[in-house]
């Protein structure tokens, strides 16, 4: 008997939905060369051409066609089957597998994901940290449940997922008691020449922060711009600048880290999603994060 290569078939299966070679490479973390590869194999192992020459672009045969609606409804049924084992109750902790972006604020991460732990029964989460762009790859490779962040997905982003508006607030700009009693009268127009902590550059809530400083004439000095928002918190709590946090961890965030409230900045509206590469939420886990984080983390 003759057995099919489902990596094969996976490979051709994602550059006929990416529509090239070079974009699959992407989703797949591949070269280019051992994805072309892999396909002439199953083009060989088929008898069969699945993809001809259209100018510079790739476009499947007749045949390629219908090998694509067969994968589709192979991987599709792999899906299922992964979703009805973790559903059903084993004794064993539910595996649930997140991306987080690294752009999201530690202490809203640990809020979102906590009411997963909540669950009749045991969780166990594993927690992957990276960009957005490879954390969708991820997801759309199945090797995620689930994808948090601050954005939904950009159109230009050639990866099939469906966006979960988990809920919005506002942020609030904290400081070392030093600093927050200095800056705290006339806010906002107190923060110019303030020293400020930045989130880096290319975040949504940096693009914020640095509109609304247009927008009200603010002109603060920059002491730090930090990628990681750990990091900057802990600069911020040394006093090395006031810094910009959201407003549900408002209390978390002087509990933690000694620092004192400056003034609120409701006009600055930020937005967490949680990405799944299905349209309905299933697993238990991601149901009880979506509830939780409408009817309580964002309820106000």
């Amino acid at each position: 008997m003759e057995w099919l290569n489902y990596h094969h078939l996976l490979y051709f299966w994602t550059v006929a939905r990416e529509g090239s070679i070079a974009r699959a490479s992407v989703t797949l973390r591949l070269a280019q060369p051992t994805i072309s590869g892999q396909i002439r194999d199953l083009e060989e192992s088929l008898g069969e051409k699945l993809f001809r020459r259209a100018g510079r672009n790739l476009v499947m045969t007749d045949v390629g066609q219908v090998v694509y609606r067969f994968a589709d409804e192979i991987f599709g049924l792999g899906r299922e089957l992964v979703n009805t084992i973790r559903d059903r109750p084993t004794g064993r902790p539910i595996r649930f597998v997140v991306g987080i972006a690294d752009v999201l604020p530690k202490l809203i991460t640990y809020r979102l994901l906590r009411p997963a732990l909540d669950l009749p029964q045991p969780v166990r989460i594993i927690c992957r940290e990276d960009n957005a762009a490879r954390l969708l790859a991820a997801l759309a490779l199945h090797e995620l449940d689930l994808v948090l962040t601050d954005a939904p997905i950009s159109p230009v982003v050639n990866v099939r997922g469906f966006n979960h508006l988990l809920g919005e607030c506002g942020v609030s700009i904290f400081g070392a008691p030093k600093l927050a009693g200095r800056y705290r009268r006339g806010f906002p127009k107190s923060l110019t020449g303030a020293p400020f902590i930045l989130p880096g550059e290319g975040t949504l809530i940096r693009r914020a922060l640095e509109d609304w400083f247009e927008a009200t004439g603010i002109r603060p000095s920059v002491a730090g711009e930090f990628e990681d928002t750990a990091l900057l918190n802990v600069f911020g709590q040394a006093g090395d600048g006031l810094f910009a946090a959201p407003d549900p961890i408002e209390k978390e965030i002087i509990r933690q880290h000694g620092v004192r409230l400056v003034g609120r900045v409701p006009s600055i509206r930020e937005q967490y999603y949680a990405i799944s590469a299905e349209r309905k939420l299933r697993h238990p886990a991601v149901v009880a994060i979506s509830e939780a984080a409408k009817t309580k983390l964002f309820a106000s």
